[in-house]
């Protein structure tokens, strides 16, 4: 093991993925889907799903070798599966190792295909922590808390056949404030902020008052965060930021 070894952390979208990682040391992942870059090490995010088990790695191994089949070639017991005739590739795993401790995610957010080091796979608690993002959501919150401010925290809006989750909901007398936190990795990239676009005109057909809050601004100037969300409280208008 290196200090720069990198590993490259995986869904297993069904418990029948977990059994054949742990009994045969297998992992496929659609070629399409495949990053163009092959590290030393898998590790294996287990989703909501998988229960009392779900939403936190426990599992890591090192790459044997990998190499490209179609889909019907490694599981001809499915030979009518849609993706039969789709190229993956297909690892072979060295012993499948156990953290010391499960690596949770705690917020909770999307876990998809991602690298991160392998030295902090090893010692991280939270998911945040392993890709090294700032526990934003954390702090607004535990300001929300000192100020008195009532916010629901994970709070889902439900509409048009979409869902969407809002950091934090405030709910006052000129009507209701959503509070977003937005991590720097997560919000910068074009599909990202087109996808934050949506959401905020959703919201805001809904009688939403939206209120983002950039990383820079959260972990630089919290106090003035906080005076942001007063006065939206006191005015139902968000605003933007000085």
């Amino acid at each position: 093991m290196k200090n720069d070894d990198v590993v490259l952390v995986c869904v297993l979208k069904q418990k029948r993925d977990l059994a054949l990682l742990l009994n045969e040391r297998r992992y496929r992942i659609p070629l399409r889907c495949a990053p163009k870059r092959v590290p030393r090490y898998l590790a294996f995010y287990e989703p909501a799903r998988f229960g009392k088990e779900g939403k936190q790695i426990r599992y890591y191994a090192k790459i044997l070798e990998y190499r490209t089949f179609l889909r019907r070639e490694i599981l001809p017991a499915e030979i009518s599966h849609p993706h039969a005739s789709e190229p993956y590739v297909w690892f072979r795993l060295q012993k499948i190792q156990t953290l010391s401790r499960p690596i949770k995610n705690t917020l909770p957010r999307r876990v998809s295909f991602g690298f991160a080091p392998l030295k902090l796979l090893l010692k991280s608690k939270t998911i945040l922590e392993l890709y090294n993002v700032p526990a934003t959501e954390e702090m607004v919150g535990r300001a929300l808390r000192r100020a008195g401010i009532p916010a629901k925290a994970q709070y889902w809006v439900t509409g048009e056949r979409r869902r969407y989750r809002l950091d934090f909901a405030v709910f006052c007398k000129h009507g209701k404030i959503a509070i977003e936190c937005d991590n720097l990795k997560a919000h910068s990239g074009p599909r990202a902020r087109a996808k934050d676009k949506a959401k905020d005109i959703f919201l805001r057909r809904h009688g939403w008052e939206v209120l983002r809050l950039t990383e820079a601004e959260i972990l630089s100037n919290l106090e003035g965060c906080v005076a942001r969300i007063k006065s939206c409280i006191k005015t139902g208008e968000a605003g933007v930021p000085s």
